[in-house]
């Protein structure tokens, strides 16, 4: 009789023959701008631990004093025994940063995306997605049992074409997509989004996890950065990047969140966040709020290395593709999966943690360098002579 398990091995095999093979790396020290990784010092670009919150003495000590209160863990969904105050508190820190009227808070940020678009959307409806989404709102999409058309990547004319095709044939139709993409740095067309969602009475949801703290004038996110505040859409994030804890949010009308709130199984059905990373994301909402400085040091930090890279690459007369981005995320092009592997190793044997980014993750293999507010100029500097010699040999 055959092995009903033999062909886990098989797949594994073609998974090593494609150089898509992935395995953990780890991180021996607090995070921060220079790390322990697998037992060597490396200055991290790869984190997107965007403000430096993560290992913030302020996160650290609410969290403590959370776990005192309250012990380790919620013990149960929030509508059995998980709620606690904080829950409350941390919503409505959202909901005022954000200006909308409510918030809800999930246990990650793929929870909120999965749980969010399943409850909004059927076999009836229609699903527009833009095609470089994240996982978790493709797997939603999927879930919902909607149908589903990909548009070309922030192609409005295309996506426009599409509605005037199939918005008639369904019952509702949802637009999903990244504010921030998070593996090639550019940003949605918000405002012409907003637009045909109105025109064609479509819902609007957009995935803020990597502009929660980072982008527009208040770290409000794409929404603040493009002036949509007040505009009707669907807010989506996460609590585990810029604002340095874990767990995951939706914005929006108070009828929308009610509404999930009795219809996302993601929400209804896990336990409740627990109380530290509750109180740790509770405080880095208020030092976003209260320290624009930190944002400050982010983006001049990202302006330098936007000088550099132009200057550097220049002198070394380098074809090499620079993916456009808007935000701290930078994205080095390369021709396969071997020879990304290959940069990403030599970086690191160099002090520099830049991972290489593969297939079926991205179309196409790239080195990807994320910027943080904690990053010294000498550790941009390093970052850029590095690149452009590994770069250049491989």
């Amino acid at each position: 009789m055959s092995n009903p398990y033999a062909w886990i091995q098989e797949s594994l095999t073609t998974i090593h023959r494609a150089d898509w093979y992935r395995s953990v790396q780890t991180i021996g020290s607090l995070p921060g701008a220079v790390v322990l990784l697998s037992g060597q010092e490396v200055i991290n670009f790869a984190s997107n631990d965007y403000l430096g919150l993560a290992a913030d003495e302020n996160l650290k000590t609410s969290a403590i004093q959370a776990i005192q209160q309250f012990g380790t863990g919620s013990t149960g969904s929030r509508l059995l025994t998980g709620h606690r105050e904080l829950h409350r508190e941390l919503e409505q820190a959202i909901a005022s940063t954000k200006q909308t009227q409510d918030a809800v808070v999930f246990s990650s940020g793929y929870l909120a995306n999965l749980g969010t678009i399943t409850a909004l959307v059927g076999k009836r409806d229609l699903i527009l997605s833009d095609q470089y989404n994240h996982s978790s709102l493709k797997n939603g999409a999927i879930l919902s049992g909607a149908t589903i058309i990909e548009y070309p990547h922030c192609d409005i004319l295309a996506l426009t074409a599409k509605l005037n095709q199939e918005r008639q044939k369904y019952r509702r139709c949802l637009i999903i997509t990244d504010s921030v993409f998070s593996m090639d740095g550019d940003l949605c067309l918000l405002p012409e989004l907003l637009d045909l969602a109105d025109e064609y009475s479509c819902m609007l949801l957009i995935d803020e996890a990597h502009a929660t703290g980072v982008m527009g004038k208040t770290g409000a996110g794409c929404v603040d950065h493009f002036g949509c505040t007040g505009r009707e859409l669907i807010q989506v994030g996460t609590l585990s990047k810029a604002l340095g804890s874990l767990g995951g949010y939706v914005a929006g009308s108070h009828q929308l969140i009610d509404f999930l709130k009795n219809r996302a199984p993601s929400w209804i059905y896990t336990t409740a966040l627990s109380p530290a990373d509750t109180a740790a994301a509770l405080a880095a909402i208020q030092i976003v709020q209260q320290q624009p400085e930190r944002r400050q040091r982010l983006w001049s930090n990202v302006d330098y290395l936007k000088h550099l890279v132009t200057e550097n690459l220049t002198k070394l007369t380098l074809n090499l593709k620079i993916l456009p981005s808007q935000s701290p995320i930078f994205c080095f092009q390369l021709p396969d999966a071997a020879t990304a592997l290959t940069a990403g190793k030599k970086l690191k044997e160099a002090g520099i943690f830049a991972p290489a980014i593969r297939p079926p993750t991205v179309p196409t293999s790239r080195i990807r360098v994320t910027i943080m507010a904690t990053h010294e100029k000498e550790h941009i500097n390093k970052l850029v002579n590095s690149l452009g010699s590994v770069l250049k040999e491989v």
